[in-house]
C-alpha cells in the first residue's frame, strides 16, 4: 500500500513536468525607421493581475546584430492561451501562448516581429562630430573676439600687420628702461663709457636675460 502511494505521489509531482514543453518565440525587432535593434535585451513581462504569467517574468534573449532573438520557456497546455508581454527599450507587445500552433510548427517555434515606435538613438559618431563641430564654433568665435580686440587699438593693429614693439632693457648703471637697440648709446651719452666698454656690458645685460628665459 506504502508502495502505490508512494507512486501515486510521485506520478502527480512529475505530471506537469513530463507535460510542459519548450516553447520558442522568435522574431526581429526593429525601431520605427526599420533599422534592427542591435544587442537589446527582450525580456518576458506580465501585467499586474495575471499571475498565471509570473513564472516566466525575467526570462529574456538579447537581439543579435540583425534584430534577431529567441525567447525560449517551458509552457504546458494549461497555459494554453495565456497571454505573455515582450518587452524591449520601455515598449511592451503581447504574445498569446498558442501551444497546438507551436507543436504544427515545421521549426517548432512561433514568429512574432517587435517593431518599436521609438527612433534608434543617435549614433555615437553623428554625436562625435557634433561636439566637434560646436567646439570649432566657439574656438572660431573667441579667436574673433579677440582678434577684432586687438583691432580695436593702434598698437593691436600695429601688431596685426607684423609690428613688435622693441625690446626694453634695464640698464645696469641707473636702472632706468632703455630699448634694446638704444642701449649702447644711452650707455655712451648718459654714462660717458667707451664705445667698447659700453657693446660688452650690454652684451653682459643681453646674455643675462637669454638665460634667464632659457
Amino acid at each position: 500500500m506504502r508502495r502505490v502511494l508512494l507512486v501515486l505521489l510521485l506520478a502527480v509531482i512529475l505530471l506537469p513536468l513530463a507535460s510542459a514543453e519548450t516553447y520558442r518565440i522568435s522574431g526581429k525587432a526593429t525601431y520605427a525607421d526599420g533599422s534592427a535593434v542591435q544587442l537589446d535585451y527582450v525580456s518576458v513581462q506580465c501585467e499586474q493581475s495575471n499571475f498565471d504569467c509570473y513564472q516566466y517574468r525575467g526570462t529574456n534573449a538579447i537581439t543579435d546584430a540583425y534584430g534577431d532573438f529567441t525567447i525560449v520557456i517551458d509552457a504546458d497546455v494549461g497555459e494554453d492561451d495565456l497571454d505573455i508581454l515582450l518587452a524591449l527599450r520601455g515598449e511592451t507587445f503581447t504574445h498569446t501562448i498558442d501551444i497546438s500552433a507551436h507543436e504544427n510548427s515545421s521549426q517548432s517555434r512561433l514568429y512574432q516581429d517587435i517593431q518599436l515606435e521609438q527612433n534608434p538613438p543617435p549614433s555615437g559618431v553623428f554625436m562625435g562630430f557634433g561636439c566637434f563641430i560646436v567646439l570649432f564654433v566657439l574656438v572660431f568665435v573667441s579667436v574673433l573676439l579677440r582678434t577684432g580686440r586687438r583691432l580695436a587699438t593702434p598698437r593691436g593693429r600695429m601688431e596685426f600687420m607684423g609690428y613688435r614693439p622693441a625690446r626694453e632693457l634695464e640698464c645696469p648703471k641707473c636702472k632706468e628702461s632703455v630699448v634694446q637697440h638704444e642701449l649702447v648709446k644711452h650707455l655712451i651719452i648718459e654714462h660717458d663709457l667707451d664705445p667698447l666698454d659700453a657693446g660688452q656690458l650690454t652684451g653682459k645685460v643681453m646674455r643675462r636675460l637669454w638665460s634667464e628665459e632659457e
